[in-house]
């Protein structure tokens, strides 16, 4: 058989080694010494492991700040975390690109995260939360309903295992009050087991 040729030429016209022939190649150091290679052609990359949470960028921001030279532009970020469950935080953060201010809020939605309860795949009751201007009624929803809502709430309530929801933005319409309202009417949710009536108030009054 002819001798394997030490390159070969691919299609953009350079020239390379076949992976046999740099598997036999020899790197020697300054002395004259074997290299060991430590098998780098064989290495095999790691799986990369799944994202515990997943984040969302809500809305972008553009700020401006006067100063002495004139005006200063930022950017001001609103992000929404969860890992497709009960756990979902919201963060804002400004930063000079928007690269900076998404990444500043992602960290803050991670710092704030909370833990709620879930009836299945929806809310366990009705609520309603008010956050400054904004005012947000959420309702649970029979299953294959889907999510019924608009834009804040649909992006924040997809990161949760909530998949049935009636929902319905009923005062400001800006989007971090929102945000933080359906945060707030999440954190509030009450297992079922827990709920008390008001028959059941009185009789523990009576004993």
């Amino acid at each position: 058989m002819p001798e394997e040729k030490a390159k070969v030429i691919n299609k953009s016209g350079t020239l390379k080694m076949t992976d046999k022939v740099a598997a036999r190649k020899e790197t020697r150091d300054i002395s004259g010494r074997r290299m060991n290679r430590g098998g780098r052609r064989d290495r095999v990359r790691a799986d990369v492991a799944p994202k515990e949470f997943d984040e969302t960028t809500i809305h972008i921001y553009r700020v401006s700040r006067t100063v002495a030279g004139g005006r200063r532009m930022r950017f001001k970020a609103l992000v929404a975390v969860g890992n497709h469950k009960n756990k979902i935080g919201v963060g804002v953060a400004k930063g000079n690109d928007v690269t900076s201010a998404v990444q500043k809020a992602t960290s803050k939605a991670k710092k704030s995260m909370i833990t709620f309860n879930m009836d299945n795949e929806t809310i366990c009751h009705e609520t309603e939360t008010k956050v400054t201007g904004a005012h947000v009624l959420m309702k649970p929803a029979a299953p294959g309903t889907g999510i019924i809502a608009g834009g804040v709430v649909r992006s924040i309530i997809g990161l949760t295992g909530v998949k049935n929801l009636i929902s319905k933005s009923l005062g400001s319409t800006n989007k971090v009050n929102i945000a933080y309202a359906v945060v707030e009417g999440l954190r509030e949710q009450i297992p079922r087991k827990e709920w008390t009536t008001k028959k059941s108030v009185k009789k523990e009054e009576k004993k």
